[in-house]
């Protein structure tokens, strides 16, 4: 079987041709027939404004069946693809297209209205995502094509447009087909270089395990500019002939809730906030209660109660799902532990941008608690320890899914990769003898003790997020010492009655129980209390090297 990417979206797009492909939640849907005929139609757009095969083409934007078209359209035609994340800062943008070399952008009407033109000289045209109108073009060929586009498709198609007329690039395994910007949480954005052999492992991988087929449905969630959330809600739910729902807006647990409920999805993805907040709101006050923890207790009820909370939360879930697959970021463990209890079907997965994004992963009827899972296919994982069982060493992976390299940066690229091809990911872990990788923290965020202890920060704070009206914290070094730094969950203290200075004693009483649990190296010196959520990357994850300097 030759490895093609674009054979897999190619094929699918002829084998399901009059299924429903992309629907933007509330709004409009398109079949994959449609999906063809706009791919076609940018591609006239493309060759009309000289876009060339490996030029760059960049995307910025909330989820939308458009930002999938205009995906799946420049790698169809042979161009490089720049997803770029609709959080980032305009600056940010701005820097990323340039950088790239990007010659077209796409973007969403919110990204548009902070964007600045002028900063972007590179580019020949800036196209809106709703109805791919130009919003700026510097070359008429441009104008023309989008102004006579129908006139122009009905002359290459002049009887009608068919399945038999689909012929799309060829890939390469080694061509470079994506360059995706990192999200940065400690430090500036580098642009990883995604070969079609990534994307084509990555898609391969999910129909080894993933129990899709056509005409299942799936939410989108994750930010589709992420590596996690294009390849594993998007592209192979595609190449599959799945039909994939958009949540265009913010995906609040209310809003997600209500879509899990309508579109009853086959699969969930999602990153641990999601999971946890949708538990921590809606599940765990129920179980709360005196009786409950009473019930809880006796073994025969506790069975009858664990089987009707089980079946509560697959049912918020839309009740028709094989598994939850939770990636992206560490999993907090009593939420974790909640999840065993209950025997709910859940499996925590390992990667990052550099791998497309897959390194690790294991069914959830084999997945042992605490780790996320053991290589995956095509995928040879070691952790540079002399005891991996109990001596966490920094994972090292290499195989088909790693990437060529970051964009125009040599230096940071021989920091990664190796000689040998292995990528060093920053990430410690422990191995056990099956295989099963357990990440113990970010290399990058380990502190150490007074006597030299390794403290992972991330263990600490998974602990104090468990702790009343904590919402979310981090915990850094400041003269040896460590302090904890907190965002309370203000709703839930107002709604009960406290103020301020409430808030601030049971900070402090958190930080007693806590030190309780913890040894003595690890304890927390102080707490110092932060008004507003910390600020994060599009995986969510804290950016930590905003508050290494925090002054309390």
């Amino acid at each position: 079987m030759e490895q093609s990417f674009i054979a897999y979206i190619e094929n699918s797009i002829k084998d399901n041709w009059d299924l429903d492909a992309l629907t933007d939640y509330k709004g409009a849907t398109l079949q994959f027939k449609d999906v063809a005929r706009k791919i076609e139609k940018l591609h006239i757009i493309f060759e009309a404004s000289g876009i060339c095969k490996g030029d760059k083409i960049a995307v910025c934007g909330r989820n939308s069946s458009h930002w999938g078209v205009t995906f799946l359209a420049t790698l169809t035609y042979g161009a490089v693809i720049v997803p770029i994340l609709h959080e980032f800062k305009a600056d940010n943008v701005h820097n990323i297209v340039n950088h790239s070399e990007a010659k077209l952008l796409f973007v969403g009407d919110q990204v548009w209205e902070n964007l600045n033109e002028s900063a972007m000289p590179l580019l020949e045209g800036i196209m809106l995502m709703t109805d791919f109108s130009i919003l700026i073009s510097h070359t008429g060929k441009l104008d023309y094509a989008r102004d006579h586009l129908n006139e122009i498709f009905g002359q290459k198609f002049p009887k009608n447009f068919r399945k038999e007329h689909i012929a799309y690039h060829k890939d390469q395994p080694e061509e470079l087909a994506v360059i995706n910007y990192t999200s940065g949480t400690t430090s500036y954005s580098k642009g990883v270089m995604l070969p079609y052999r990534s994307l084509w492992s990555n898609t391969k991988f999910a129909f080894e395990v993933l129990p899709l087929k056509p005409g299942d449905k799936l939410v989108c969630m994750l930010p589709m500019a992420h590596m996690y959330g294009l390849a594993f809600e998007f592209l192979y739910e595609f190449a599959v002939g799945c039909h994939i729902y958009y949540l265009t807006r913010t995906p609040s647990p209310k809003i997600i809730f209500q879509a899990f409920a309508e579109v009853k999805p086959n699969l969930i993805v999602a990153v641990p906030l999601i999971i946890e907040k949708i538990i921590k709101k809606s599940v765990l006050p129920k179980l709360e209660t005196p009786t409950m923890k009473l019930l809880l207790k006796v073994p025969i009820i506790n069975d009858k109660i664990k089987t009707t909370i089980r079946e509560q939360m697959i049912q918020g879930f839309g009740g028709n799902f094989a598994s939850v697959i939770v990636g992206g970021a560490a999993f907090n463990q009593e939420i974790e532990q909640f999840l065993r209890m209950i025997d709910f079907p859940y499996t925590v997965g390992y990667g990052m941008t550099e791998c497309g994004p897959i390194i690790c992963y294991e069914d959830w009827t084999r997945f042992k608690p605490g780790s996320c899972g053991k290589a995956t296919p095509r995928m040879e994982v070691k952790i540079l320890s002399p005891d991996p069982e109990n001596i966490p060493g920094e994972i090292v992976c290499r195989g088909a899914n790693v990437m060529l390299g970051y964009y125009k940066n040599e230096e940071a690229t021989e920091q990664v990769l190796d000689k040998d091809g292995w990528l060093h990911t920053g990430d410690l872990a422990l191995m056990d003898a099956e295989g099963n990788v357990t990440i113990k923290g970010r290399s990058k965020n380990m502190l150490l003790g007074p006597s030299g202890q390794n403290i992972y920060p991330e263990e600490i704070e998974a602990k104090l997020n468990n702790l009343p009206y904590v919402s979310e914290s981090i915990v850094v070094q400041q003269n040896e010492k460590l302090v904890g730094l907190v965002y309370p969950d203000f709703d839930e203290a107002f709604a009960h009655g406290l103020n301020n200075d409430d808030i601030e004693r049971v900070t402090e009483d958190n930080r007693i129980a806590l030190n309780a649990e913890l040894p003595a190296y690890s304890q927390l010196f102080k707490m110092k209390i932060y008004p507003e959520e910390f600020e994060k990357t599009p995986k969510k994850s804290i950016k930590r090297f905003l508050y290494q300097e925090a002054k309390g």
